[in-house]
């Protein structure tokens, strides 16, 4: 059997989709299977036992028409038995149409059933889960293929190598980090301003952290960001700088990943490093986007390991008649209702429980 899953887009959406391979390599351990992306987000597929093969669908291929047929016969020259397409979008519609695979799988859109054999309705959010939707979506994907529903994973997971591991404790003790300290990861900004907490207010959020006893601070940002991050940094009192270890920074996004690893816990912006330190198993407090919906994304969401916060928690009445596109085009104004003092205590419990 030969198994090919498609999931384009963002590192979270890629890493999420991972539990897809992990449940049909433990139903079939002698499958190939093959996972799709794009180039951003191969490092989180890196040692992942349950995928065989990363196929990567550069910029420059979805641009020419030309080139992208070409893509696309090479990977029906690899006989698919089963098509996965979880990003369902036109590019990948025609990846499947032409796949040659007999089962094709995808999300159920209005024209869906020209390109897939079986398309699924998602999960709305009247459904009840503790897995959040992101995780139930998936996994529904995975009912045509008749998988025992007791026996399966939900987890996402992240491999970390011995050699990144043994890097990442050198790069520690190079910048003195105490052993008798547990480390905080902040994830700082957000991949758009749209997903960013406003500045002032996370530099508040690691105050909060800063107060507990024992604690180191890492910042995660990108290069880009490093304006605003300083910012961050800028606005923190003498006290809780010197708790953060500004310049520890991954260099890529596997060395993220094994610094992520030697983390205890991770608080801040919904995003990738959110989804990345989760499937570490490293407990989180995330922080949402007021048009970002917390039913899909607040994955394992439990009270203790697993916390969110989201605006709809504490003022439901500003979006409550509010349209998707109107909470987005407003999300500025929002977020400056969404004050860190709301959950303050929240953030207390958090750390409390798992530090």
């Amino acid at each position: 059997m030969k198994f090919l899953v498609i999931q384009q887009k963002r590192v979270g959406d890629v890493l999420i989709s991972t539990i897809i391979c992990n449940n049909l390599k433990k139903k079939h351990p002698n499958a190939t299977i093959d996972f799709m992306c794009y180039t951003n987000s191969v490092d989180v597929l890196i040692g992942n036992p349950n995928i065989d093969n990363i196929i990567v669908l550069p910029h420059k291929i979805r641009k020419s028409y030309f080139s992208l047929f070409k893509f696309i016969f090479e990977i029906r020259a690899k006989k698919y038995d089963v098509v996965i397409d979880v990003y369902n979008k036109l590019e990948t519609n025609l990846i499947t149409l032409f796949s040659g695979a007999n089962t094709k799988i995808a999300y159920h859109k209005w024209y869906s059933s020209i390109f897939y054999t079986h398309n699924l309705k998602r999960f709305d959010n009247t459904k009840d889960t503790n897995y959040g939707l992101a995780i139930e979506n998936r996994l529904l994907l995975l009912e045509p293929l008749n998988l025992d529903k007791s026996t399966l994973d939900p987890f996402p997971k992240l491999f970390v190598n011995s050699k990144e591991n043994e890097d990442t404790i050198i790069l520690f003790e190079q910048h003195k980090i105490d052993k008798n300290e547990k480390v905080i990861m902040i994830s700082l900004l957000g991949s758009e301003q749209n997903k960013t907490y406003p500045l002032e207010y996370m530099a508040k959020v690691v105050e909060y952290v800063a107060a507990h006893e024992n604690v180191t601070i890492l910042f995660n940002y990108f290069e880009n960001q490093i304006e605003d991050a300083k910012k961050i940094y800028n606005s923190c009192s003498k006290n809780t700088q010197e708790k953060i270890h500004f310049d520890l920074l991954g260099s890529d996004l596997r060395s993220f990943i094994a610094i992520m690893n030697r983390c205890d816990v991770i608080i801040g912006n919904d995003g990738g490093a959110i989804n990345m330190a989760k499937a570490l198993n490293k407990p989180s407090f995330t922080i949402f986007s007021p048009f970002v919906e917390k039913k899909i994304w607040a994955t394992f969401e439990d009270g203790l390991r697993n916390i969110s916060v989201h605006i709809n928690d504490f003022k439901p009445e500003l979006i409550a008649n509010l349209h998707h596109d109107e909470i987005k085009k407003n999300y500025s104004s929002l977020y400056r209702e969404f004050t860190p003092e709301l959950f303050k205590d929240k953030i207390k419990f958090f750390m409390t429980k798992n530090i």
